[in-house]
């Protein structure tokens, strides 16, 4: 007889795992981003890649790839909604500890998930700072 599992997680967390926002599943579907952002390490287990369109000095879409956990697929997905339409800028002042509250919270072993997604779209930003023109890594 098998045993019962239970969720470790928030609702939100569980929503957000079971049906991701802005998730990318074919990066065939991309088309041309104007940043692009990776972080993790295979060896360690989760790695996020995050691609960002941005229109008007403000982030318009936001996509992602997440090989992971649960909290590193609900952690990238909520953060894709928080930067959607926010102004570079104030898309660089989220931070984990706001994914973390957004998603309910997440178990301290987890917190790194959210760390991951914060690193991912501030690498985004950079790489499309660099693309624009407009030198300066993100904070």
């Amino acid at each position: 007889m098998a045993g019962k599992c239970d969720w470790a997680y928030s609702d939100i967390v569980k929503e957000h795992f079971l049906n991701p926002r802005n998730f990318v599943r074919d990066e065939k579907e991309i088309g041309d981003a104007d940043g692009v952002g990776m972080m993790g390490a295979p060896a360690c287990g989760d790695v996020m890649k995050m691609w960002i369109w941005v229109k008007e000095g403000k982030i318009a879409d936001c996509k992602w790839q997440t090989f992971g956990c649960a909290s590193a697929i609900a952690s990238t997905s909520m953060l894709s909604e928080m930067a959607k339409g926010l102004r570079i800028e104030e898309a660089l002042q989220i931070t984990p500890k706001q994914i973390a509250e957004r998603l309910g919270g997440l178990p301290s072993i987890k917190i790194h998930c959210s760390v991951l997604g914060d690193q991912a779209l501030r690498a985004a930003i950079e790489d499309y700072r660099t693309r624009a023109g407009k030198n300066g890594k993100a904070k």
